[in-house]
């Protein structure tokens, strides 16, 4: 089965610029592929792919990136930097569940969370956090092993849930973590008014060996969800959440000028992809 399981990030423009100003801020960061409509690299192990589709979609906070920082030092620069040009949602202070955290969309509209957290051994720097709001409220332990179901390797990795007290947050996910095609992943429930849910701003990508796993991936994801709206690979879970079923052969046809326009042009007309004829 496939082993690329990463988050796309949806860009008006400067995708070139992001890329840069992300992977300046970590020790461990390499670009894998950068064109006009793409760029993708890798910080801290985590993949990462912008996508420069325009207008069309503006990111929020309903899909963040965690990030883990060991020295007080590390998540103050990070503050700072993002912050330049960026927002607080939560200003860098101590909390209940960390002695420094804070959480800050930055200038290209991306949210982050940083945590004062030493990191255990397995355990990802970066992971991306799924927050339920709204009408997808406590039905976050139900994703959960919904995508456990369907990635066959999924491991639950903690749960905790809202303790008695509360009859609106009883039973409800405070916090839970799991790990799909060895990438780890956050999700929890997130009680009070947000006007914000999932949307295609922020999807996953999964990356397809051959035409049997974006079959497969393709069936299960869409099982109470739907195709997207547009082509190219993507379709919404029951929850909301937007994925996109790519095959790996893609990169390499998109890639070569030989194939690249007649690979493109199948591309742009397809919902789910038929790998055969991208050639």
């Amino acid at each position: 089965m496939s082993k690329h399981l990463y988050p796309c990030l949806w860009f008006n423009g400067n995708i070139a610029e992001a890329t840069q100003f992300y992977c300046s801020l970590f020790e461990n960061a390499k670009v894998q592929a950068e064109n006009a409509i793409i760029t993708k690299f890798e910080i801290e192990g985590t993949t990462i792919k912008l996508l420069n589709g325009g207008a069309l979609f503006s990111k929020n906070p309903s899909i963040s990136l965690f990030v883990k920082c060991a020295t007080k030092d590390e998540i103050e620069k990070l503050w700072h930097a993002f912050m330049d040009g960026g927002k607080a949602l939560m200003a860098l202070d101590t909390y209940p569940w960390s002695p420094l955290y804070a959480w800050v969309e930055d200038k290209y509209g991306m949210t982050w969370q940083l945590f004062l957290s030493a990191l255990k051994e397995g355990e990802q720097k970066i992971i991306p956090n799924f927050l339920f709001t709204n009408t997808v409220f406590g039905r976050a332990e139900e994703a959960l092993h919904f995508y456990k179901s369907i990635f066959k390797e999924a491991k639950l990795l903690s749960i905790e849930k809202y303790e008695e007290g509360d009859p609106s947050l009883q039973g409800k996910l405070k916090f839970g973590s799991f790990e799909m095609l060895d990438a780890q992943f956050a999700i929890m429930d997130g009680p009070g008014n947000h006007a914000f849910e999932f949307n295609e701003a922020v999807s996953l990508v999964v990356e397809c060996q051959d035409q049997l796993e974006v079959d497969y991936y393709w069936e299960q994801l869409t099982h109470g969800g739907h195709e997207g709206e547009g082509q190219c690979g993507w379709l919404k879970d029951k929850f909301g959440v937007s994925w996109q079923i790519l095959p790996v052969q893609l990169n390499a046809l998109m890639g070569n000028p030989q194939t690249a326009e007649k690979a493109r042009n199948a591309f742009m007309k397809m919902r789910k992809l038929i790998i055969k004829d991208l050639y």
